[in-house]
């Protein structure tokens, strides 16, 4: 599943398509994705002008004039895909990049686009879905916080909430494991498995210790949790600079793919030496609440 990263790549690579400009035409070719669409879609997007994109944890938002929100979660296969107005052409052509499942056809024609915006310079923005996990809602502007996707969310990662001192509060007492607590949408937005253990990994912590040992007496953050809080903000700002990562369905708005799979340190990296210079142990695979964690047992305590 696309994670913060891929998302922000995402956001980036839609926002000088589409900010200041009109949407000429949208188009819904079924009435559904994961959830039904809002109450006619196609023709609250039709008119409006796109003021600027921006993205809440995995959740992309397009901000339109009349005071609504396009508000896009990928899945496990959504994808954006720009194509240039007609005779213009394409630094590259999605077509030559496309993924299993989601590009069949040209220009929004495949039988997993789901969704086409014409934008007013001759643009088109395809949304494809081949396993259709993906939703889009319509908010107000005004509503959007406390909605029911935003309102219960936790502090981006690489914002200025979150620190050693908010997670020091939030995991004392807490016996639930580590990678658990790092999950939880509640406590940090955005984070996702992949992440999460590439970040463990860095910090020198196992993903099976208890989330609570990380807080001192008051519920004050201990050294280890000074270093996950650097380690989590390092992975994703490499991760966001590398275009994301690309595992099987995920690609950029042009359809290049994501690169910082190739800086995995220890996700999906099963059997394989460490790579910690000194560390002479392999990483392992272990199953927490239905999701693969992979980590290092000789360097991750």
């Amino acid at each position: 599943m696309p994670e913060l990263p891929e998302v922000e790549t995402v956001r980036r690579g839609l926002e000088p398509a589409m900010a200041g400009k009109r949407i000429t035409r949208a188009l819904a070719k079924r009435p559904d994705l994961r959830f039904p669409l809002p109450e006619r879609f196609a023709e609250r997007l039709t008119g409006r002008r796109v003021m600027h994109l921006g993205r809440r944890a995995k959740y992309l938002l397009v901000h339109l004039d009349g005071g609504e929100v396009l508000l896009s979660h990928l899945g496990m296969s959504g994808r954006f895909t720009i194509w240039p107005p007609k005779g213009k052409g394409a630094a590259s052509s999605p077509g030559d990049f496309a993924l299993e499942g989601t590009m069949a056809g040209p220009d929004g024609a495949g039988p997993h686009d789901h969704i086409v915006l014409d934008m007013e310079d001759g643009t088109r923005i395809v949304y494809s879905d081949h396993r259709r996990f993906g939703y889009m809602d319509l908010i107000g502007e005004a509503e959007l916080p406390q909605s029911k996707h935003l309102a219960s969310l936790g502090p981006e990662p690489l914002g200025n909430e979150f620190n050693a001192a908010f997670l020091a509060q939030r995991f004392a007492g807490k016996k639930a494991p580590l990678k658990a607590a790092l999950l939880d949408q509640h406590v940090v937005a955005g984070l996702g498995n992949i992440y999460v253990c590439e970040a463990l990994h860095r910090a020198g912590l196992s993903p099976r210790r208890q989330a609570g040992t990380l807080s001192a007496r008051g519920g004050l953050p201990t050294e280890r949790l000074e270093r996950l809080t650097r380690a989590v903000r390092e992975v994703i700002a490499e991760a966001i600079e590398a275009g994301g990562s690309t595992l099987r369905d995920y690609a950029q708005t042009d359809g290049t793919l994501g690169y910082f799979q190739h800086r995995f340190a220890v996700y999906d990296r099963e059997g394989e030496s460490c790579s910690k210079p000194g560390c002479k142990g392999r990483v392992t695979r272990i199953v927490q609440s239905g999701r693969s964690s992979f980590f290092c047992g000789t360097c991750q305590r």
